[in-house]
């Protein structure tokens, strides 16, 4: 199996190392094609007025001046033109990505890009605790990684269809199972804008979420995180809400 690899933080990211563990334990044809920078919260954007930069830095590492969908598509038609990748794997993220954060995420924007060019891909993520030190926060990612990404293929996917999976921030011991769980919701009154005054006294603004917990519904991703569970979610490429149909078509009917 080919594995093609790559995130939102960076070609340098130590999640990515995890990530490269993981692939590890599954197959040595592992390939590497990561953004030069930090992207986090760039979603599934692609450059579309600059150009890509292309830089080997190792034996199957490549670092691209770009976006995760601009790797996952580099990877692809360019790096491994000549046999493509049986599966993407992206992340493993600093921090988890829930919630709304699955609009956001420039992780699971490279899974996304990988489903859309054909190719079975898993985003991964992992959750930390500010409350307290665990000294590889990776540590839950790295035990359980390989076995989850294994019993997802193994189940199979869908044409259009990419899973998420998060691990929780806490030990390896600690850990109290694997969630199939939905897609959650955040409460949005968390969301803020702190004000800040540079060292001219001229204002910029950083957006952050309030340290109060949301209330979360069971069956969640959120809720699978909190109780120190393995989150897996499948998610879809098509937004369409079906459920709208019968009354938007009836609202037009004059038209």
């Amino acid at each position: 199996m080919r594995i093609l690899l790559t995130n939102d933080d960076g070609v340098h990211a130590e999640g990515l190392e995890a990530l490269e563990q993981i692939a590890l334990e599954l197959t040595d044809d592992v390939w590497i094609v990561a953004p030069e920078t930090d992207q986090s919260g760039a979603s599934h954007s692609i450059s579309l007025s600059d150009p890509l930069r292309l830089r080997q830095i190792g034996e199957k590492r490549f670092a691209v001046r770009g976006t995760p969908s601009d790797c996952v598509i580099m990877g692809v038609r360019h790096v491994l033109a000549d046999k493509r990748p049986d599966l993407i794997l992206s992340g493993v993220n600093r921090g988890q990505n829930v919630a709304e954060d699955v609009t956001y995420s420039g992780t699971i924007a490279g899974a996304i890009e990988g489903t859309l060019l054909g190719v079975p891909s898993i985003a991964l993520s992992q959750n930390y605790d500010r409350t307290r030190t665990i000294a590889d926060p990776y540590a839950t990612s790295r035990a359980y990684g390989a076995d989850v990404v294994r019993r997802i293929v193994s189940a199979g996917f869908s044409a259009d269809r990419l899973v998420n999976v998060n691990f929780p921030g806490c030990e390896v011991e600690e850990v109290t199972g694997v969630e199939v769980a939905r897609q959650g919701k955040r409460d949005q009154n968390l969301l803020e804008i702190e004000a800040r005054s540079d060292g001219r006294g001229n204002p910029y603004f950083w957006i952050l979420f309030g340290r109060a917990q949301s209330t979360v519904e069971d069956g969640t991703d959120l809720a699978a995180i909190r109780a120190r569970k393995i989150s897996v979610t499948p998610l879809s490429i098509d937004l369409t809400d079906h459920a709208m149909f019968d009354g938007l078509r009836a609202a037009f009917a004059d038209r």
